[in-house]
């Protein structure tokens, strides 16, 4: 029993530095129909969010694969 609640407090606690930090930890990617784009799909505390990127194979003009951790909202608004 002791085990869900550390759990629990762990969710929160990565929940928490999620929604005041901004970022937002990969949960999917695939590449577009034309093989030129690399579509990948963040979790933040909000919402989820899609994001699109130049693919290349080698990394060389675009990039391969999706970066685990992407900033991807504005924390303070003005």
């Amino acid at each position: 029993m002791r085990w869900i609640f550390r759990l629990i407090a762990f969710a929160v606690i990565i929940w928490l530095a999620m929604l005041l930090s901004g970022y937002g930890i990969l949960i999917g990617s695939h590449n577009n129909a034309a093989g030129l784009g690399l579509q990948c799909r963040y979790l933040t505390a909000r919402q989820s969010v899609t994001t699109q990127f130049i693919y290349s194979e080698s990394g060389l003009i675009g990039i391969s694969q999706c970066p685990l951790l992407r900033k991807s909202e504005t924390v303070i608004e003005h």
